[in-house]
């Protein structure tokens, strides 16, 4: 996943300026945002600590912040699980992402350079090319990875890092929301060929802030609409997991 991610060869040798308990933190949010870690996995401290080669304090620590997170959920006399799924989480995360990218991208326009506007036409353009023999997991991937090109470029690291939390809820949540509304992909890739231009043109950060917050929006609004053609289940499955919008 992108964002705050540690791969599992790299764990045991995280930077220096990492804490035990920030190494065992990003470890598990990584593992629970792909899927190694479905809803309903059993989180054992002692084994989490082995495999990190550490002991159980900072473990216990990470599952604490990943449960104010949403990412888990702790019971006595069960201990930690990673966190179901439900329609409201993802109803939830998809509103907050829409507010939270729209602002980081308004501010990162000043910061955004040609190459970095350059580099984010060429996703959209992979992601364009896929329409015709529609792939979703893939098409959902590149859609994370244009996002990311505009948001990262914010100055505000507390709300960079605000953003990919819940970009790693939703990669939790559904594997690919264009796989139950396909006809938006095309909808989605032009809104992004119009957010690029508006900022070349340097339109104002709120004119821009509305367009990615329309955008982001616009996705959940198909996906509920599409929603109401099926009967309501209390979980989703765990096989349609996962989005980005």
């Amino acid at each position: 996943m992108e964002g705050l991610t540690v791969k599992t060869e790299q764990a045991t040798t995280a930077a220096p300026s990492l804490s035990k308990a920030e190494t065992a933190y990003r470890w598990i949010r990584e593992r629970v945002a792909d899927q190694t870690y479905q809803p309903g996995h059993k989180l054992v401290l002692a084994q989490i600590a082995l495999e990190l080669d550490t002991s159980v304090v900072p473990v216990r620590e990470a599952i604490r912040r990943l449960e104010a997170d949403g990412l888990v959920t702790f019971e006595r006399n069960v201990g930690a699980r990673v966190a179901m799924v439900d329609q409201g989480s993802y109803t939830q995360s998809m509103e907050a992402v829409a507010i939270l990218e729209a602002a980081a991208v308004a501010q990162a326009q000043g910061h955004l350079g040609t190459d970095d506007l350059d580099a984010a036409e060429q996703i959209n353009d992979r992601m364009r090319a896929l329409l015709d023999e529609f792939e979703p997991a893939e098409f959902t991937r590149l859609n994370h990875e244009f996002h990311e090109t505009l948001y990262r470029r914010c100055p505000n690291e507390r709300l960079c890092t605000l953003v990919e939390l819940e970009w790693d809820r939703l990669n939790h949540l559904r594997d690919s929301t264009f796989s139950f509304v396909p006809d938006r992909a095309l909808e989605s890739v032009e809104e992004h060929s119009r957010i690029v231009a508006l900022i070349r043109a340097r339109a104002s950060a709120q004119e821009i802030e509305r367009a990615v917050r329309e955008h982001r929006s616009a996705t959940l609004h198909s996906f509920q609409n599409s929603q109401t053609t099926t009967a309501p289940t209390t979980d989703l499955q765990t096989d349609s997991r996962k989005d980005n919008s």
